[in-house]
């Protein structure tokens, strides 16, 4: 300042960067965000502290519904304790800000604890790679009510091409859990909602699945409070008192053991996934009968010698000479 401004009692200008905002030390004191350069990311990403109004949700969440209850007790909690685990978002290109891969429910949680701020983990990632992030987050994270989950791994078969065996892979669950959500989709609206709001468990919607009356039996069970042992009986109940029921077990040409001859139509869910996966396996019919207990019977048909030799394989592998 000069003596002439001391004098006067004239205030000097503080320098301001070009569009007129603070200089850079300044605006780190008094904690003012600082823009980032949008260029390359590292591979695993780069952990920011990121305006909480520059994130967005996205469409591609397979999550849905967000309970209110666990909404302000996870508030209460930042509000404690801070936001412990950071939000994953990658960078919108065209809307500018960043769009939410994983933790929606922690970012509202923290707009209703009134943060300004929160740590976020920004990765490049593809759709197809977000929704795959998104989907094994939130299945490992037990977060996903069983329709969300099926819905999201259908998203990645009808709209990405992915098989079963590779979905299965990429969340780390069993073929056959992946295709037991995925039936749940083939359930009317009504019974989708019931499962959804956890009226009525994935188990027992799965053993109703293809009943003529399927909202009414699903009605039933939820008045009741069936379990899925329970239910599994009550179908198979109703099968066999109906004509069509008792029809289903013909055995062709005398070839087949009496025994399954007895055997009850109705085959629980589960075991039916269960034939289907060997089936596949296999790539021959393979069949599941049930004994006393927890005893049963595992049956492999083949046409001929080379599909018996194929079962040899795949079971002992190769001959060695």
């Amino acid at each position: 300042m000069t003596d002439n401004a001391r004098n006067t009692g004239t205030v000097m200008p503080i320098p301001l960067h070009k569009g007129g905002r603070l200089g850079r030390g300044l605006a780190s004191l008094i904690g003012e965000p600082q823009p980032q350069a949008e260029g390359p990311l590292p591979v695993h990403g780069e952990q920011r502290l990121i305006p909480i109004a520059e994130l967005r949700p996205s469409g591609l969440n397979p999550r849905k519904d967000f309970d209110e209850a666990e909404l302000a007790e996870l508030a209460n909690s930042i509000r404690a304790k801070g936001l412990v685990q950071p939000i994953v978002a990658r960078p919108d290109r065209q809307r500018g800000g960043f769009e939410i891969v994983a933790g929606e429910r922690r970012w509202r949680a923290a707009q209703r604890a009134s943060l300004h701020n929160v740590p976020v983990i920004v990765r490049d990632l593809t759709d197809i790679e977000a929704i795959e992030f998104a989907l094994i987050e939130n299945v490992q994270r037990t977060d996903l009510n069983p329709i969300e989950e099926a819905a999201g791994y259908n998203e990645l078969i009808e709209r990405h091409d992915y098989t079963q065996e590779r979905l299965s892979d990429v969340v780390g669950k069993s073929r056959s859990h992946v295709g037991n959500m995925l039936r749940l989709l083939k359930l009317p609206p009504s019974v989708l909602a019931l499962v959804r709001e956890g009226k009525l468990s994935a188990g027992a919607a799965r053993a109703i699945i293809g009943h003529k009356e399927v909202d009414a039996l699903a009605g039933e069970i939820v008045a009741r409070g069936l379990n899925v042992r329970e239910v599994e009986a009550l179908v198979n109940e109703m099968q066999q008192r109906t004509p069509a029921g008792r029809g289903a077990g013909i055995v062709g040409r005398g070839s087949e053991d009496p025994a399954q001859a007895r055997q009850p139509a109705h085959k629980d869910a589960d075991t039916l996934a269960f034939e289907k996966d060997l089936s596949d396996a296999l790539g021959l019919k393979v069949e599941v009968r049930r004994g006393p207990g927890e005893t049963g019977y595992l049956t492999i048909q083949y046409g001929n010698y080379e599909q018996l030799d194929h079962i040899r394989k795949r079971l002992i592998g190769p001959l060695q000479y």
